[in-house]
């Protein structure tokens, strides 16, 4: 997730400018050691320019705490404002997140819950979260689980995708989900090969169903859809109206699990 924290770091800083003059009102407003008999708009106006920037470095130089706070405030409405976006489009998009087609589903078909995860076979948070997913999966017989593709590091990544699709066409998609997140370091077009030989896959039907078209939208899709939903690193996972973004543990997944069942 080392890439969402340097992109929200330069969003923040981005920002700053919009951030520093939220602190300067704060400070008209609220600042005791500075008052005034008029309304601080009318202050700033009439103040002369160089007086109005010398006051302001001095005050942001004795509180440069300040300039954090604000920064900080800022992000945190811009996460909870695009959440409450990302929950809308869930809700608008419930079929394409948990009942699409080219989706591959393991546990049980028919639960009463699912459970969805986006991720990438050469992501070690994904790596991390595997077992957790069997955990919760052989604990709960009326879990519903939904796989989505989704490579983002890089093309080998995005063969390892591929190959695991194209594998469903054999039956062979939990095998290989599962065979994948077993290796130890990066998956490449040879190790998900050797992978494909020990599970009983016909190698070369599955190198041909790798140049499916279908295979390639069906990942298209899931990309779409991750980026409509905010998850903009790996893993992600949406259960009943919830978003997650990032690795968590098994207590806390069915928690979500079992509010996702209190909701229906």
């Amino acid at each position: 997730m080392a890439h969402k924290l340097l992109l929200r770091s330069f969003l923040a800083w981005s920002v700053l400018p919009l951030v520093l003059l939220g602190a300067l009102g704060a400070w008209f407003a609220l600042d005791h050691g500075f008052r005034w008999r008029r309304a601080a708009p009318d202050v700033a106006a009439e103040m002369p320019r160089d007086e109005f920037e010398r006051r302001v470095r001095g005050y942001l130089l004795e509180h440069p705490e300040v300039i954090m706070e604000a920064a900080n405030r800022f992000e945190a409405r811009q996460r909870a404002h695009e959440q409450t976006e990302a929950e809308a489009i869930l809700k608008s998009r419930a079929e394409d997140v948990f009942r699409d087609a080219d989706s591959p589903v393991a546990g049980n078909p028919q639960g009463d819950v699912s459970l969805v995860e986006f991720f990438d076979y050469n992501c070690p948070y994904c790596r991390q979260m595997a077992p957790v997913m069997l955990d919760a999966e052989s604990a709960d017989p009326r879990l519903r689980i939904v796989y989505k593709e989704f490579p983002i590091l890089g093309p080998n990544s995005t063969f390892a995708a591929k190959a695991a699709l194209a594998a469903h066409k054999q039956g062979k998609y939990v095998a290989v989900h599962k065979a994948l997140f077993g290796l130890r370091g990066p998956v490449d077009a040879n190790r998900v090969m050797e992978v494909a030989s020990k599970v009983g896959l016909d190698v070369d039907r599955l190198k041909t169903d790798i140049a499916d078209p279908a295979i390639e939208r069906a990942i298209a899709k899931n990309i779409a859809l991750a980026q409509a939903l905010r998850i903009d690193g790996t893993p992600g996972f949406v259960i009943g109206s919830k978003i997650l973004r990032g690795a968590t543990d098994l207590k806390a997944l069915q928690a979500l699990i079992s509010e996702a069942r209190a909701e229906q």
